[in-house]
């Protein structure tokens, strides 16, 4: 069946939570469990238990070789390199992206990577993509919402276009989106179960709704978590694209469009939502991942999913089209 490739799983150096644990605060603060072990918090709200496995790069692969799953395309999570400074930025992108181009030297068979990069500061942000490309990344990890900033922000206009004139994948992953303390989302853990998906549904909707993809065509963006709610939301997006001008204003197409032009991953845990992934963007264009070591990650259960569809489907989500796209 070809080989498994997780394009959705990460891994932290030490080096980095240091340098969080020192310059990410107010925002991010870090408090122990009454169990033992560590959350990080955003505005209060847990949204990160750090894991051991985090830091374990001989245990991933062990971990890869009990799942079966062949490579795995690693990632820095939220909150990545946006800590405020641009220096202190930059170092925290350097360091995971050094780390993770150790890593693939380690394991050349195994590992590959995604740059972190400075968003906020777009003159770091273009040289530290240039740097990391000549040290193996092979795609870019950028937050559903920098520092509270929208991913269609004229700001961030130069990095995309970097990035598009590389013809790269980017990885859109979730962070706890703007508006927690209002939300309440501190109370019983919302974010990770609420919070991320709504924060790369409206992200993606927004750069639909911008223009985006007729801006930048070469790029591919990888939606996480199975895109959040866009799947189920596709027939709506497209009703009120319909009705609402101010929102298809930008478009030259319809949202369900769109949403064909984007790949998914498989980090959903119903294989019904699996199937609605599928019937959204097409076989094409949905990937096997895992979250793992995340809580919540499940390497295994992901790709029971994924083994469980009709066999050419299952060939391409397992790994062809991670090949394709990734030039693996």
């Amino acid at each position: 069946m070809g080989p498994v490739i997780d394009v959705h799983t990460h891994m932290l150096s030490q080096a980095y939570l240091d340098l969080l644990r020192q310059h990410g605060g107010p925002k991010y603060t870090f408090r122990t469990l009454p169990g033992g072990g560590e959350v990080i918090d955003a505005d209060g709200a847990p949204f990160f238990t750090l894991l051991p496995e985090m830091f374990d790069f001989p245990g991933r692969i062990r971990a890869m070789d009990e799942a079966r799953v062949d490579v795995a395309v690693v990632s820095l999570t939220s909150p990545n390199a946006y800590l405020g400074e641009p220096g202190i930025s930059l170092t925290a992108a350097r360091l995971m992206n050094d780390a993770f181009a150790e890593a693939q030297a380690a394991y050349p068979d195994r590992i590959r990577w995604y740059a972190s990069l400075p968003w906020q500061f777009p003159d770091l942000a273009v040289a530290e993509l240039a740097r990391a490309r000549a040290a193996g990344a092979i795609g870019v990890m950028v937050i559903a919402n920098i520092d509270e900033a929208s991913l269609t922000d004229p700001l961030f206009a130069p990095v995309w276009a970097a990035i598009d004139a590389a013809a790269l994948p980017v990885l859109v992953h979730p962070s706890a989106p703007p508006g927690v303390k209002s939300m309440d989302m501190a109370a019983y853990g919302l974010v990770p179960s609420v919070g991320f998906t709504f924060d790369t549904t409206l992200a993606i909707v927004r750069m639909i709704a911008d223009g985006f993809f007729d801006r930048y065509t070469r790029l591919k963006i990888i939606a996480s978590h199975g895109g959040g709610a866009l799947p189920f939301l596709a027939g709506r997006l497209d009703r009120c694209a319909e009705q609402i001008p101010v929102m298809s204003r930008n478009m030259a197409a319809t949202p369900s469009d769109y949403l064909q032009r984007i790949y998914l991953d498989a980090v959903v845990y119903r294989q019904n939502a699996l199937v609605m992934c599928l019937d959204t963007v097409g076989p094409d264009k949905v990937l096997y991942g895992s979250d793992y070591p995340h809580n919540i990650g499940d390497m295994r259960g992901c790709l029971a999913r994924v083994d469980a569809l009709p066999d050419e489907v299952r060939r391409r989500v397992r790994g062809a089209n991670a090949q394709a796209l990734f030039g693996l």
